[in-house]
């Protein structure tokens, strides 16, 4: 507009390279745990007090099987000290969760294989730093689980921070347009891996791959569902999936039903009105409860079984209670009432592609509670890596993708040219960040134990049955 004026990128890559002064690169490196730094089990707690109780010892149970496993259910945690730790004052959409795992292949639209991220429940505002360390202290871990050397471990996650480096630089000289269209499909991810991997990579991508197109929408309904007197319904497998028909009796099952079919019929108006008409042909069917992932077992997250023209003719929908990011008690608050749209529009932004089907919705649990839900397919093409039989070398080639795909999706938010500036040509990010992350992977190996001992000493049940 006339009289209006705009940093040109010089400015803004100047700016960037200024920040150097006030957080210095090398300052990334630290990390001590504040002082009073609350107890790691109460900030647990505090979380499970709002889940279904009966599922809380089946996260503890889970989060207690490994140190890596621990690290995905503990972001809560990560957040608090996050919060304490040298920022720029850059904020960009951040995934909140951007562990290793969370990276995986996704189905579009187009019916195109993508990598890129998958979990938004803590999707937030907020300082890029902050998932660049969380993806780089899950690398380490998980390198830790895999017994790797001091040396592989660092290689690894330099790996990871300096392809985002890289890429981050690379997207600073892109037109906007041109960053928002970049993407990462699973063809080209083959030819990545294949000209600088070995034959053994090679040969994991490619069943990788082929696996992943197999575990589409069709693949789920025969592995979920079976005929029961002449009608198709979700199979049980307690306690990870059970039909609300197990669940509860008669009047609160009814109760439930309804609830249900009424957050799906409206959830609806969140999608654009081509999918609204598609939603619209589908008939609901059955429901059931389903326990999904580490952190977020115990949340209210429904399976939903939809058929369009026949039998054959299947839409199986994830209904998940979205809660507030665990980043928002650390930054500005968020600007969504509804904690699923604020999933749904943080998802959008981040991912190069998204899933048709997804929206959001708010419903009444029959208890009288207000609950916020997002929902989208249940399997669409999915594939994720099986991080804890990686050698060195593949798993540096994982870390890598995991760098890139961050460094996009953070520069469709945020001043990816002030963020080039700041992190420059040379790796003193990269090894300040390594060493972040070897002292944080001692701090989540510290609260590991604590939960440890809780659980011996009756704090806290875990139990897997």
């Amino acid at each position: 507009m006339a009289g209006t004026t705009y940093p040109t990128a010089q400015e803004r890559a100047a700016r960037g390279k200024a920040l150097r002064g006030l957080v210095p690169r090398s300052a990334h490196a630290e990390f001590t745990p504040r002082q009073g730094r609350t107890d790691p089990v109460t900030v647990l707690d505090a979380q499970s007090a709002t889940r279904l109780s009966e599922l809380v010892p089946l996260r503890y149970a889970r989060m207690l099987e490994s140190p890596f496993r621990f690290y995905r259910g503990a972001a809560a945690l990560m957040a608090g000290d996050l919060a304490n730790t040298p920022s720029t004052g850059i904020d960009v959409q951040l995934c909140g969760d951007a562990h290793l795992l969370n990276f995986r292949l996704l189905g579009s639209p187009e019916r195109h294989l993508m990598f890129d991220i998958n979990d938004f429940d803590e999707t937030h505002p907020g300082p890029w730093e902050w998932d660049v360390k969380r993806l780089a202290a899950s690398l380490a871990i998980a390198g830790r689980s895999n017994g790797f050397s001091d040396a592989q471990r660092s290689a690894v996650v330099r790996g990871a921070v300096g392809t985002y480096r890289a890429w981050m630089r690379r997207f600073a000289e892109m037109r906007h347009l041109d960053v928002w269209y970049a993407k990462v499909e699973a063809d080209d991810l083959y030819r990545l891996l294949s000209d600088r991997g070995n034959a053994v990579i090679r040969k994991r991508a490619g069943l990788a791959l082929a696996k992943a197109r197999t575990r589409d929408h069709l693949h789920a309904f025969e592995k979920l569902t079976h005929m029961v007197k002449g009608e198709r319904r979700i199979t049980a497998d307690p306690p990870l999936v059970v039909p609300v028909d197990d669940l509860m009796p008669g009047v609160e099952r009814d109760q439930v039903e309804e609830q249900i079919r009424g957050l799906i019929e409206r959830y609806g108006r969140s999608l654009p009105s081509d999918r609204r008409a598609l939603l619209e042909q589908f008939h609901l069917v059955d429901m059931a409860r389903k326990v999904v992932g580490v952190g977020s077992v115990g949340t209210r997250c429904w399976i939903i079984l939809m058929l369009g023209r026949d039998e054959q003719d299947p839409l199986l929908l994830q209904a998940k209670e979205a809660g507030p990011s665990v980043l928002a008690e650390h930054t500005d608050a968020s600007r969504y009432e509804n904690q699923g749209e604020r999933v749904v529009a943080g998802q959008r932004l981040m991912q190069a592609t998204s899933d048709i089907m997804l929206g959001w919705e708010r419903a009444e649990g029959i208890d009288g509670r207000q609950r916020d839900f997002y929902v989208r397919q249940l399997h669409d093409w999915k594939g994720i890596a099986v991080t804890d039989t990686m050698r060195p070398r593949g798993m540096r080639l994982f870390a890598q993708l995991c760098g890139a795909t961050l460094a996009r999706a953070h520069a469709r938010s945020g001043d990816r040219i002030a963020i080039a500036g700041y992190l420059g040509g040379g790796d003193a990010f990269d090894r300040a960040v390594a060493r972040f992350a070897e002292t944080y992977a001692d701090q989540n190996e510290a609260d590991f134990r604590a939960l440890g001992e809780a659980s011996r000493a009756g704090r806290v049940r875990a139990d897997a049955s």
